[in-house]
C-alpha cells in the first residue's frame, strides 16, 4: 500500500488569514474551500483551539489560512472572542479574520433576501458593518443602544469593493466553487443523513406573513396555511444573491418575525460578530439559512454555510497578497486596546525590571508595538 504523501508544514508566522466558524457544518464548508492543506501546527501552550490549515490561491500567489471552530454548544460573542484570542496567540502574523457561517435573514421591501443568499458586513451610515442590537440601557423611553463596533480593515473593504464591481460585469464564481466542492467531496452533496450542502429548492423556501405562527409541532411547514405565505417573484436561476450592509449581532437567537421586522435596516441576524469586531479586525459573511421566524428549521443550514464559504473563497481569490502583507498584525491592533483577555495568552518576554518599568509608565499610555512585545515604554 502506498504511503500517504505528508502534508506541508509551514511556520506559524506564514499564516495571515484567520477563518472562524461556529458550527461543525460551517467548518466543513470552510475546509472544503482550501486549495491546499497543511500539517497541524505547533500551538501556544494556552491555546485550546483545534485548527485546520491550508492555502487559498489567488492571482498574486496564495493566502495561508487558519480555520478554527468554536467548541460544540458554545456559540455566541464570548466563545468567539476567546477562540480568536487563542488563535492570535499561536499565529502572530494573522492580519485579519473572516467570520463565516449561517445567519437569519431579514427580508424587506428593499431587500428580497432568500434562503441560501449571502450577506456581507459593510459600513453603512452609523454602523461599521455590524450592529450590536442587545447592548445598551433600558430607559423610560425604551431600550437605547450604546457603543459602536469597528469597521473591517481597509484591505478587506478594498477587496469587497473590487468583487462588487466584478459582479456588475460578470457572473459570480460561487456556483462553480460549489460544484467543485461537490466533486471533491461527494458526501457533502449526498450525505448519509439529512440535507446536503446543495440548493434545497424554491419549493422549500417559504416566507410567511410576520403575524402568522408555525401551525404544528413538525419542523417542516407541511401543515402551514398557504394563504399566509408571501408571494415573491420567481428568480431566473439558482445562483445566490449577495447583499452588503449591516448585520445585527447579539446573544439572542431570534425566532419571532415581528421582532425581526423591527430591524429592517439590517440584513440578517447572527450571534458571534459582536464579540470580535472591536478586538479582531474582521469581515462577517453569512449564508441565509432561515427567516428568524417560528417556521425556521435546519434544512438550509448546510447549503447556506457552503454559499458563505464560497463567497469567502472568491473574495480571497481577488485579494492581493501584498495588500494583506502590508496590513498591521491583528495582535498589534489588540495590544493598543490594552485587552485584559489577551495578555495572559501572548508571549511575555519582559524581565522583572521591564515589568516594573511598564507599571511606572502605564499612565503615559504609550505602547510598545514591536512584534512579540506587548507592554508600555518610555
Amino acid at each position: 500500500m502506498a504511503q500517504p504523501v505528508p502534508l506541508p508544514q509551514l511556520n506559524n508566522s506564514e499564516y495571515t488569514v484567520g477563518w472562524i466558524a461556529a458550527l461543525p457544518h460551517e467548518s466543513s464548508a470552510a475546509q472544503s474551500m482550501l486549495d491546499e492543506k497543511h500539517a497541524p501546527p505547533l500551538k501556544h501552550p494556552n491555546d485550546a483551539n483545534i485548527y485546520t490549515l491550508g492555502s487559498i490561491y489567488c492571482a498574486s500567489g496564495k493566502h495561508n489560512v487558519v480555520i478554527a471552530t468554536l467548541p460544540p454548544g458554545r456559540s455566541g460573542p464570548t466563545p468567539a472572542a476567546t477562540t480568536a484570542t487563542h488563535m492570535l496567540s499561536s499565529f502572530p502574523e494573522i492580519k485579519f479574520g473572516l467570520i463565516v457561517g449561517i445567519g437569519g435573514g431579514i427580508p424587506s421591501e428593499d431587500n428580497d433576501i432568500r434562503l441560501g443568499d449571502i450577506v456581507v458586513s459593510q459600513p453603512d451610515g452609523q454602523f461599521g458593518g455590524v450592529r450590536q442590537y442587545d447592548r445598551g440601557k433600558a430607559t423610560v423611553q425604551g431600550f437605547e443602544e450604546c457603543g459602536s463596533l469597528n469597521s473591517p480593515p481597509r484591505a478587506l473593504l478594498n477587496a469587497v469593493g473590487a468583487l462588487q464591481s466584478k459582479h456588475e460585469m460578470e457572473r459570480s464564481a460561487i456556483p462553480d466553487i460549489l460544484e467543485t466542492m461537490c466533486m471533491n467531496y461527494p458526501l457533502m452533496a449526498k450525505p448519509r443523513v439529512g440535507p446536503g450542502y446543495v440548493y434545497q429548492g424554491a419549493i422549500n423556501d417559504r416566507l410567511f406573513n410576520a403575524t402568522y405562527k408555525h401551525s404544528s409541532g413538525k419542523k417542516e411547514c407541511t401543515e402551514c396555511d398557504n394563504a399566509e405565505e408571501k408571494l415573491r417573484p420567481e428568480r431566473p436561476d439558482r445562483d445566490p444573491y449577495i447583499f452588503y450592509g449591516t448585520i445585527a449581532s447579539g446573544n439572542a437567537v431570534i425566532k419571532d418575525a415581528q421582532i425581526r421586522d423591527l430591524f429592517s435596516d439590517c440584513l440578517c441576524f447572527e450571534t458571534e460578530a459582536a464579540g470580535l469586531m472591536n478586538d479582531f479586525p474582521c469581515l462577517v459573511i453569512r449564508g441565509i439559512s432561515d427567516y428568524c421566524d417560528s417556521h425556521k428549521n435546519d434544512r438550509w443550514q448546510r447549503y447556506a454555510a457552503a454559499t458563505a464559504a464560497a463567497y469567502a473563497k472568491e473574495l480571497l481569490s481577488i485579494t492581493d497578497v501584498l495588500d494583506v502583507k502590508s496590513t498591521p498584525e491583528a495582535r498589534r491592533i489588540i495590544s493598543h486596546r490594552q485587552s485584559s483577555l489577551i495578555y495572559p495568552l501572548l508571549p511575555d518576554p519582559m524581565s522583572v525590571s521591564q515589568r516594573a518599568k511598564r507599571s511606572r509608565n502605564m499612565a503615559s499610555g504609550r505602547l510598545i508595538t514591536e512584534p512579540g512585545f506587548y507592554g508600555f515604554t518610555d
